[in-house]
């Protein structure tokens, strides 16, 4: 994991042999060597390298954004410090707190605490899965690490496959958590909080990104949303090296930036742009340059043609934990960000899913709501689609011949929408006993259902399942395998604990969003219709399937090694 943390590296071992933490270091916060990892809290309540014997000890991947505030309360309570470092309030954190820490948290995080006294690990992620972290568990040992290939790399996991997280795979263009393509693998759970004792016991905890809030005005509804857009980017912006901003045309990105030179004059920005797109209405540096000449950051823009495409290709399959179809994009931006000296970049993400940006957010309800109450349907449908889907599929696409079969409810209707392979296609690409199998385990509209089911609205329900689907198994992973494959660190202001309770009961648009800036946005980007960025993978494939499903084939080859692979 080298390049996840190229500044250094730490190993701990207890006293008896039993535990042991490694870290590699990107270092951002207190860079100094009083920052580094392995770190260690002693009973007398000072941090240290830790030793054998250490009362507390801590591997940590991420960033607390709201360590100041605190580190200002711990001391306030008596706690003394060392260093500046966010590593060392967690540790104070939890000698005060205990497993409840994280609901004080406001960050990007997965750790490992070992706790000396009591004899077990406590394992943490943050509530929208923004940082990875992976367990396998075979009875007598557990494994943890921030990669799949990490846990692989050690030799003792099998290479057994996962029914559950190929078939994930060829739906959902990713692999839903918590699953893996090894059934050795899980993922810890966004927002989930366990416990490992020495003495065997286990218990899980997890934190609810969403509460309660009083209804609100029009005129206040807006005000609470430009004081939580400044809040988020400018607790985002904390860092002791340069932070950079990923610019597209989009107001996403347009609204980060028009929040963040308010306190960083002169950012640095970055512009991805496509060779094949020049001149084209599906080009963003144009615009993206007129962003940055009206707030005045300091704006590279780069273009990528399909021969780096080509060029990258094994290294972008090498960066790859798990098979994804997404985040060429983000590699390519990263990469040039790190080129140019930066080990912070913030980004857009979230801003469609948390304000209603996608067509889903319109398209599903409508179908839903149009035809999915019609009694029978989904029977009538599924026969139509087994009488007919083959015929159908010869010439156009084949979620056609399924429209009737999912229009039933916002589970099915979405898994239609964001499909790549549907289920009833699944024996195309994986053997037909495996694939049920996975079918079985997965549960995908069990699983859907479930994550529509608290929530009343429509608006609400599409704003649910694209947080916990696509966000958070896409956006959010993709993210991190390709800004660490360059040693990046992406930060996502609008993908914040605080800003989404603050603002995710308002109902918000993206019209309100980008009408935030003390500075306004520029009227062609208040103006511009949504267009979704576009990259051109499929143009720059080889071979004789081209498209998306022909790029997840090449991934799912690339990623997956042979005696793990049950193909059709």
């Amino acid at each position: 994991m080298e390049k996840r943390g190229p500044d250094g590296d730490g190993f701990w071992t207890s006293v008896d042999g039993r535990v042991g933490f490694g870290h590699r270091r990107l270092a951002i916060l207190d860079p100094g060597p009083s920052g580094a990892q392995p770190m260690a809290l002693e009973s007398d309540g000072i941090t240290t390298k830790p030793g054998p014997e250490a009362r507390l000890v801590i591997t940590f991947n991420g960033e607390i954004y709201n360590f100041n505030a605190l580190r200002d309360e711990l001391i306030a309570a008596g706690h003394a410090f060392k260093t500046r470092s966010d590593t060392e309030v967690l540790l104070h954190l939890y000698q005060r707190h205990g497993a409840r820490m994280v609901e004080k948290l406001r960050g990007m995080y997965a750790f490992a605490i070992w706790d000396g006294i009591k004899r077990g690990v406590l394992l943490s992620r943050d509530p929208f899965g923004i940082k990875p972290l992976y367990l396998a568990d075979d009875g007598a040992t557990i494994r943890v690490a921030s990669q799949v290939k990490a846990l692989r790399a050690g030799g003792a996991i099998s290479d057994a496959p996962d029914p559950a997280g190929h078939v994930g795979f060829f739906m959902f263009g990713n692999v839903p958590e918590p699953f893996t393509i090894y059934a050795g693998i899980r993922a810890l759970e966004a927002g989930a909080t366990e416990w490992f004792g020495m003495d065997g016991a286990h218990s899980v905890s997890r934190i609810d990104p969403l509460t309660e809030r009083a209804q609100v005005t029009p005129g206040e509804r807006q005000q609470i949303l430009a004081d939580a857009m400044a809040d988020t980017v400018r607790h985002h912006l904390v860092s002791d090296v340069p932070v950079g901003l990923f610019l597209s045309a989009g107001r996403d990105s347009a609204t980060i930036a028009g929040h963040a030179v308010e306190t960083h004059a002169g950012i640095r920005s970055l512009t991805l742009a496509f060779q094949e797109l020049a001149g084209s209405p599906r080009d963003e540096a144009p615009l993206a340059e007129l962003i940055a000449q009206h707030y005045g950051t300091s704006h590279t823009t780069r273009i990528v043609a399909g021969e780096s495409f080509l060029a990258e290709r094994d290294a972008i399959m090498d960066a790859m934990d798990q098979p994804t179809i997404d985040g060429v994009n983000t590699y390519f931006v990263a990469r040039e960000a790190a080129g140019a000296g930066l080990k912070v970049a913030l980004s857009g993400l979230g801003g469609d899913e948390i304000f209603g940006g996608y067509d889903t957010f319109s398209e599903i309800p409508k179908l839903v709501e149009g035809i999915g109450w019609i009694p029978g349907l989904g029977t009538l449908g599924r026969g139509l689609r087994i009488v007919a889907g083959t015929t159908i599929s010869k010439y156009m696409s084949p979620k056609y011949a399924s429209l009737f079969e999912y229009a039933t409810g916002y589970g099915s209707a979405y898994l239609l929408k964001r499909g790549i392979f549907l289920p009833w296609e699944l024996p195309l690409v994986l053997d037909p006993e495996f694939a049920a199998e996975g079918f079985k385990r997965l549960d995908p509209f069990m699983r859907l259902d479930t994550t529509t089911d608290p929530h009343k609205t429509p608006r609400a329900k599409m704003r649910a399942l694209e947080t916990a689907w696509y966000m958070r198994n896409q956006l959010l992973r993709d993210s991190d395998w390709a800004g660490m494959a360059h040693s990046l660190e992406i930060r996502t202001p609008l993908v914040d604990i605080d800003f989404y309770r603050a603002v995710a009961h308002l109902e918000c648009d993206k019209d309100m969003m980008a009408h935030t800036p003390p500075k306004p946005l520029p009227d062609a980007v208040l103006n511009r219709p949504k267009t979704g960025f576009f990259v051109p993978v499929p143009q720059w494939m080889q071979g004789t399937e081209r498209g998306w499903r022909g790029w997840a084939r090449e991934v799912f080859a690339a990623q997956v090694p042979a005696s793990a692979r049950a193909v059709a």
